[in-house]
């Protein structure tokens, strides 16, 4: 199979695992950070192949949908394998993969390379504005968290235990998370996008806590 092949199987292998999903990691998030991770290889280079695959390969291990994280990377290991990639290409994706995701603010990212820090510049800013803001209720009403309790505070997170397990408020992971994301992209053109989508939820949150308060 040539390169485009193996993407296009991807695609549809993708759909397949998440089409339908309600909590905000569904195929449209995948295609939307698969689109903006080709945006942001167009100004910031590195191999656009393993780009796109760990793109949409991303959430297919999301450690939030199984026991273990090891449970979602064979799944993604084993497509590899049956697309016959090399072990050097499949390495690079599953080090991208495995290196994703917002572990805790006192978590430090290890993305080390050019094409993990664009899928997850990629992936954060899905995390963000108007879109970040549906797909974090999206998440809280699939898992059962109270939307906002006033008694409840946010935590900033030292151990990726700590964040696994929290059971907080879809508020409180404004503070937990998002609000955090804009310091922590990696390339100069995700930042610049990161500053408008950061106002927004400034914005919402302030509307937010207004008519809470009945002041609007």
């Amino acid at each position: 199979m040539n390169k485009n092949e193996i993407i296009n199987k991807t695609v549809e292998f993708v759909k397949n695992k998440l089409e339908g999903d309600s909590s905000g990691h569904d195929w449209w998030h995948i295609y939307r950070v698969w689109n903006m991770s080709k945006k942001l290889h167009k100004k910031e280079g590195g191999d656009l192949f393993i780009i796109e695959l760990a793109a949409l390969l991303h959430d297919v291990a999301d450690w939030k949908f199984y026991k273990n994280e090891s449970e979602g990377l064979k799944i993604i290991s084993d497509w590899l394998v049956q697309l016959k990639l090399s072990n050097g290409i499949t390495d690079k994706i599953i080090h991208v993969i495995k290196n994703v995701s917002f572990k805790g603010a006192g978590v430090k990212d290890k993305m080390d390379t050019i094409e993990g820090k664009i899928v997850q510049d990629a992936d954060r800013l899905d995390a963000i504005g108007a879109i970040g803001i549906a797909r974090t209720f999206a998440f809280g009403g699939k898992f059962g968290n109270e939307m906002h309790n006033p008694e409840k505070n946010a935590e900033l997170h030292n151990s990726f235990e700590e964040y696994k397990n929290s059971k907080g408020t879809t508020i409180n992971h404004f503070y937990e998370k998002l609000l955090l994301l804009k310091s922590r992209m990696n390339t100069k053109i995700a930042k610049d996008i990161a500053q408008d989508r950061h106002h927004f939820m400034e914005v919402f949150l302030k509307q937010f806590y207004d008519e809470w308060e009945n002041l609007k």
